[in-house]
């Protein structure tokens, strides 16, 4: 009797131990899917401590305004422009991507504008700014800021070229999430879950969207296959955090 009442005790040990090696499993999972992580090929862009892998536009470092707090990286209106003249500017990624696929999480401020930006190639000589050569999708204050009276300006819209099929975007201070594909020319945005832009860059119908937008004179704008991805100051505080990528 004493051997058989040893030998479950010892059974109900060993059930304990593996269930308890599956949850602590499926919780380092759960963990690590925050930071995307745990999926091949998703590498993260931001640390949520410092500005590593990025620089403004043209310079060898992040502008000072980009500050980083509380796991996100801002645009800090509050703090005053250094004498170096790196203070501000589009903070872009050290490295170029070609197909990828991008996920971020933003919020944004009262009357504020922002964007993020992809494609872009920086060469200061023949490009002064990063919307020069990448499209944009807008991040903005729809109710508060002058852009969200113009069609194509909107938050969540391929910037001056194709609106939102539906508006998802959340109110001010809320934080959304944006996921951006762009495979072999095939363009979709999603904002909070929804596909609200979906298209094909480099065809006969894009290079028509494109002249019939303010880009129309800008003969570097979208030619690129390969760039960096940018976060656009316009002045205004804006956040950004759980940036993710994965090459496609």
């Amino acid at each position: 009797m004493k051997k058989k009442l040893a030998i479950l005790i010892a059974a109900l040990v060993i059930l304990m131990s593996c269930n308890s090696a599956r949850k602590s499993s499926s919780e380092t999972k759960a963990d690590n899917n925050k930071t995307g992580l745990s999926d091949i090929g998703w590498v993260t862009l931001f640390d949520g401590k410092t500005t590593s892998g990025w620089h403004s536009y043209g310079k060898e470092k992040a502008g000072a305004r980009w500050t980083v707090a509380n796991g996100a990286i801002y645009f800090n209106t509050e703090k005053k422009e250094g004498p170096d003249s790196n203070s501000s500017g589009d903070l872009v990624t050290d490295k170029e991507y070609g197909n990828f696929d991008l996920k971020l999480e933003w919020k944004i401020s009262r009357n504020s504008n922002s964007g993020i930006i992809f494609y872009v190639h920086e060469d200061t000589a023949k490009y002064k700014a990063t919307y020069e050569t990448g499209p944009e999708m807008q991040v903005l204050d729809n109710e508060g800021h002058s852009d969200g009276k113009i069609i194509k300006h909107r938050s969540g819209d391929l910037y001056d070229l194709i609106s939102s099929t539906k508006e998802t975007v959340k109110p001010v201070g809320e934080w959304n999430e944006v996921e951006i594909i762009a495979n072999n020319g095939k363009l979709d945005f999603f904002l909070n879950g929804t596909n609200i832009v979906s298209t094909t860059m480099w065809d006969d119908n894009w290079r028509k969207l494109v002249a019939g937008s303010k880009f129309k004179n800008m003969s570097g704008f979208s030619t690129y296959k390969r760039g960096k991805i940018a976060l656009q100051d316009h002045g205004n505080m804006v956040w950004y955090r759980n940036i993710k990528i994965k090459e496609l």
